[in-house]
């Protein structure tokens, strides 16, 4: 009798042994971005908000496994067959990098952040109904392109040339300078449109704009642009034009406005999709998310020391003002 306790006694201590070797691993979620791991803080934060309130902390139930291009779009097939054969359980990330993804695997759940169409871009068939393994978030930006043109001049209406700058080749970005182009010869705004796909060229085109006279700046979309923002504060700055932006996060560096859904928002929905995931559902069956979330933001440090003076029916529009 007590060699038959004492080996009971024996097997009920080794289960809880063997049920902990039994647990799967913990799943690893692959972050991947087109940008410097350095313009992208405040999304990382976002992402892991909603990953939060599906129930997913890194580190207690989730691993995230980050990678960065640094903007060197090239780099993005190595970059995600790295994350492939981490393994990952689901891949994130902005629509470059999501579109090497697809091109790579049609098993592993992928969930895109894009400022341009999704369906234009080749990521999804229908945002509708995505199918597949792809699904994400649209946050617009390249749409809202003429929109920040018609802000720009309410700000600086003395403005005879206002300059636009815009990261090339991509289905995004060219719609934008189109609608921009387009809205400007409705109104006879003069424009003058440079690309810019480097700091070099940044550089560049600012010396331009200068040399023709451009009274004011309407700076182009996409994850080059935010990553770059930096830079492009500092030439406004030093060349005192009033400047547009797309994202908020550029005026809270120090950027003059901007006007455009907000991305961080759009990455706290990746966050929950992601979680959707990882509990099982098919990204195939959950539609395209339009993040419905579009901020004003303005700079009144900036605008002081450009010498300008917000119109106050821009000032009471606006969802953030800096002081």
């Amino acid at each position: 009798m007590r060699r038959r306790e004492f080996m009971a006694g024996l097997g009920a201590a080794a289960l809880p042994l063997a049920a902990r070797a039994q647990q799967a691993p913990m799943p690893v979620i692959g972050f991947l971005r087109s940008t410097a791991a350095a313009a992208a803080g405040e999304l990382v934060a976002a992402f892991r908000d909603g990953l939060k309130e599906t129930g997913f902390v890194e580190g207690r139930n989730v691993e995230l496994e980050f990678r960065w291009a640094d903007g060197q779009s090239d780099r993005l097939p190595a970059l995600v067959a790295e994350l492939i054969r981490r393994p990952v359980a689901v891949l994130v990330g902005d629509a470059f990098p999501m579109l090497a993804a697809k091109a790579a695997t049609s098993s592993i759940p992928i969930v895109f952040a894009a400022g341009g169409d999704p369906v234009a871009q080749g990521l999804v068939g229908s945002l509708n109904r995505p199918g597949g393994n792809v699904t994400g978030v649209h946050f617009f930006t390249g749409v809202l392109g003429a929109k920040r043109l018609q802000l720009l001049r309410q700000l600086t209406p003395q403005a005879r040339t206002i300059a636009m700058l815009v990261h090339p080749g991509t289905p995004n970005t060219e719609a934008e300078r189109r609608d921009v182009e387009a809205a400007a010869q409705t109104i006879g705004q003069q424009l003058i449109v440079l690309d810019a796909a480097s700091e070099r060229e940044i550089d560049a085109a600012f010396a331009t704009f200068v040399q023709r006279g451009a009274d004011a700046l309407l700076c182009g979309s996409g994850p080059f642009m935010t990553a770059q923002r930096s830079q492009l504060i500092a030439l406004a700055a030093r060349h005192r034009l009033p400047a547009c932006y797309h994202v908020r996060e550029v005026v809270a560096d120090g950027g003059l406005m901007s006007y455009g859904a907000s991305i961080a928002d759009g990455y706290r929905q990746v966050g929950i999709y992601a979680g959707r995931i990882l509990k099982g559902e098919n990204p195939g069956d959950l539609p395209g998310m339009r993040s419905p979330k579009f901020e004003l933001a303005i700079n009144l440090k900036t605008a002081r020391t450009l010498g300008l003076e917000i119109p106050p029916a821009l000032l009471a529009t606006a969802d953030e003002v800096i002081e």
